[in-house]
Order: structure tokens, then C-alpha cells, then sequence
């Protein structure tokens, strides 16, 4: 089975050649394909394909401008270092230990006390 992303995927790509290949065609033999004339036909199709880049470069500028105009101003360095100072100033909340108590033993290390 094919994910969603895989099927976009396949579709770009077969989208993508098949214009090439069309491009291709209509540069390369125009006059064989359709009996146009071939030098219109040249500069027709590099204008088209110009066109379409120059506004697909203007559209990725665009978007950049509009995410720059739109997304908010980072804060200041100041302000962050301040609040990281404050957290660690805070005192911590005292967590109560659990001690587990022993039995007493003598400790075997220690030299014995004569009585």
C-alpha cells in the first residue's frame, strides 16, 4: 500500500516528466508535431517557461516577505536571561526523603572499645 505522501510523490514526478518530455517535443520538432512554425513556436515555449519561473521566484519572495511581516519579534536577549536568573533563584519545593532506617549494628571497621 502506497501512502499519501508516496502517491503525492508519484504524482509530482509524473507531472514533471511528462512536461519535460512535452517541452521537449515542442522545441525540438514543432514543425514534425503540429506543422507550426518552429522559430515562433522556440520562442514561444522559452517565453512561457521564463514566465513561469520569474513568477515562481516572485511568489517564494512574496511568501518570505509575508512570513517576515507576519510572525511576531523575538524577545529581547535581556529579557530571557532575566527570567532564566529568576528560575534559578527560586527555592525548589522541599521533597520529602524517604529514609529507610537501618537496624543498628556495630560497624565491623571501627576498632573495638575494651570495657
Amino acid at each position: 500500500m502506497v501512502s499519501k505522501d508516496q502517491g503525492i510523490g508519484g504524482a509530482i514526478l509524473a507531472v514533471c516528466v511528462i512536461v519535460a518530455v512535452g517541452f521537449v517535443l515542442l522545441v525540438g520538432i514543432p514543425k514534425q508535431l503540429f506543422g507550426w512554425d518552429p522559430t515562433t513556436v522556440r520562442l514561444d515555449a522559452v517565453l512561457i517557461l521564463v514566465s513561469i519561473a520569474f513568477i515562481a521566484i516572485l511568489a517564494i519572495g512574496a511568501w518570505i516577505g509575508w512570513t517576515m511581516a507576519t510572525t511576531p519579534p523575538p524577545k529581547p536577549i535581556e529579557e530571557i536571561t532575566t527570567e532564566i536568573e529568576e528560575k534559578k533563584e527560586e527555592p525548589k519545593a522541599e521533597e520529602p526523603t524517604k529514609q529507610t532506617e537501618m537496624p543498628a549494628t556495630e560497624d565491623k571497621t571501627a576498632p573495638k572499645k575494651k570495657k
